[in-house]
Parts: C-alpha cells; structure tokens; sequence
C-alpha cells in the first residue's frame, strides 16, 4: 500500500496561533496604564543657527557684532554723520580702547581662539569703537551709551593700570619746597633733592635815607648768591674731576637758566664717572621741572628728562669684545 496516498488523504489543515504569550507575572505590568518607557519628548530646534558649527559661541559673538555694526551705521547715515570726510574724521578726539587678549577672549568664547580668529573680533571691534568716536563727539549720548555698553564687554579688566603704565607720575614738593627725583644712566642711579635759594632782603632801619626819600624799593646792585651742588657729601668739582662730567650735570641748569638759583644734594650709586654724572643730570632735569613745569616742552624736546635706554652690549663667545672680532692668521 502506498503510504504518501494515504497521508495526502488524511491531510487536514494547520491552526496557527497569532496570539503572544504573555507570562503571568507580567500580565500586571502590561494591564497596567502606566508603562514603563516614557512617551518619547519631541526634539525642539537649537536655538543657535551656529549650534551645529565647531564653535557656536565664537560664531554668534562675530554675527551679534556685526549686527551691531550694520545697525550703528544705519543710524549714524540717518543722522548724516556717515559717510564722513577725511579731515572731520582725522580731528576727532582718540579714544584708547585696551581688549582683552587671546587668552582671555578664548576663555569668554569657551574655546581655542587662534589668532586669525581674534584679529577678526578686534578688527569689528575697532570699527565699533570708530562709530562710538563719531556719535560721542556729535552729541548723540543715547547712541554712544549703546556702543559703549558693547565696547566694555570686550575691554580688559587691568585696563587703568595699562593705559598708565609708562606715564610719569607728578613730583609733589614737601613743605620746606623741596623736590625729590631719581635719575638714571646706565648701571648709575642719582637720588637728588632740590630747593630754591631764598633770597633774604635785609630790613633798614625807620630813620635811613633810603626809607626817609622811599627808596627802599630800588633794587640794589644784584649780588651773587653761590649755590652748592653735593654730591655723596662733596662738592661738585672735587667728586667730578673731569670737565665733560661737570658738564653733563649743569647742562640742564644752563638751559634753564637757573644757575645759582637752586641748592642740590645728591646721592649716587654704582656704575662710573660717565654713568654717574648722566643719572645726577637725569635727576636735576626732573627736579627742575617739578619747580618750573613751564620747562617740560623745552626739556622734553632736549632729551633731557629722557631716560637713555641705552646699556653695555655683553661680550660674545669667540670675539675679542663685545664686536671686535680676532685677527684671522692664515697660519
């Protein structure tokens, strides 16, 4: 008997089941209303277009700059200061604006600036603090104030300490009308005190004829009064044997045209003669100028209250000095 006949006779049809099977100790999870993955929050868009560049917050200072600057111009044309000609522009007051340096930009922007990047921010940042110039000097303090507030977001901290760096401070007399300076050349420093000479005028007696006829006030034959310059406790012309030295230390009294009009005392340190006479004319300068500051555009323009920078060059390996190079022997 053929048995394939037989089993395509008795061939009935397959039950599948579709349904899933669920545990029992789950069932009370999967009944349950509260399931156990939250519903899915749906995604809001960044709000920086530069969210996706490597260095949103670099891109967004740049774009709220360069806002800045449209709008400044914008208005500065509504008000006809801009376009302004050459000669306006060249006579508008300085404004000195110190920014803040690369490393401290690239701590405000969260990221490394390089320099290409912080030439870009300060160079908006000068064109902003030009439009500022403009509005300040037109009047416009609504204008300027808003600038100003964007300015001082870029503005270094130590800002006063920068800007007078360099400058001299003023030379207050005490009160005896003394000044003290100090003067420098080389390795020299001159510690130097001044006080003008106090002319005394002597007093005449009630029945003189000077004071009978009222000529008390005629000025008399002019006497010199000698002055003194110390220096370390000796006169001058025994502690400075050599005229050229002498003369570097009266060279500023002689252009003020104050010889015999002040005593000086001076205290001088370290170097040599050349040094030393420098620094005490350095110092004299100074002094003369903190008695008389109608001297400062004269001595200014001298050199005389300029420190000389200039230092012995050190001797280099190989040659004779500091230039002088060995004479070359062919054997």
């Amino acid at each position: 008997m053929n048995l394939s006949l037989l089993r395509h006779s008795l061939k009935t049809p397959r039950l599948l089941s579709r349904s899933v099977f669920v545990p029992p100790a789950q069932l009370a999870s999967v009944q349950s209303d509260n399931p156990r993955r939250p519903p899915r929050t749906p995604k809001l868009p960044p709000e920086s277009p530069n969210f996706y560049t490597a260095r949103p917050v670099y891109y967004d200072q740049v774009a709220s700059l360069e806002k800045a600057i449209a709008t400044t111009r914008t208005s500065l044309k509504n008000l006809h200061l801009l376009p302004l000609p050459d000669f306006a522009r060249q006579s508008l007051p300085a404004l000195h604006p110190l920014w803040k340096n690369q490393q401290e930009m690239a701590m405000d922007f969260q990221d490394k600036l390089t320099t290409t990047r912080y030439r870009r921010v300060t160079g908006l940042l000068n064109q902003l603090n030009d439009y500022h110039r403009i509005a300040n000097t037109a009047g416009h303090s609504a204008l300027a104030t808003g600038i100003r507030n964007i300015i001082e977001l870029f503005e270094s901290g130590n800002k006063a300490a920068m800007l007078a760096r360099g400058k001299r401070k003023k030379v207050v007399l005490d009160q005896y009308g003394r000044s003290y300076t100090v003067g420098k050349r080389k390795t020299s420093a001159a510690r130097v005190w001044m006080i003008p000479i106090q002319e005394h005028r002597e007093q005449l007696p009630p029945d003189s004829p000077e004071v009978l006829l009222g000529l008390e006030d005629v000025p008399k034959k002019s006497t010199v009064i000698p002055a003194t310059i110390l220096v370390n406790n000796i006169p001058l012309n025994e502690y400075f044997p050599i005229p050229a030295d002498r003369e570097r230390v009266t060279r500023p009294i002689k252009a003020a045209g104050a010889l015999g009009a002040y005593n000086v005392f001076a205290l001088v340190r370290g170097g040599g003669t050349t040094g030393q006479s420098d620094a005490l004319g350095h110092g004299i300068a100074k002094g003369l100028v903190a008695h008389n500051p109608g001297l400062e555009t004269l001595f200014r323009k001298s050199k005389l209250t300029r420190r000389d920078p200039r230092m012995v060059e050190r001797k280099k390996t190989g040659m004779a000095k500091a230039r002088k190079r060995y004479t070359w022997v062919k054997r």
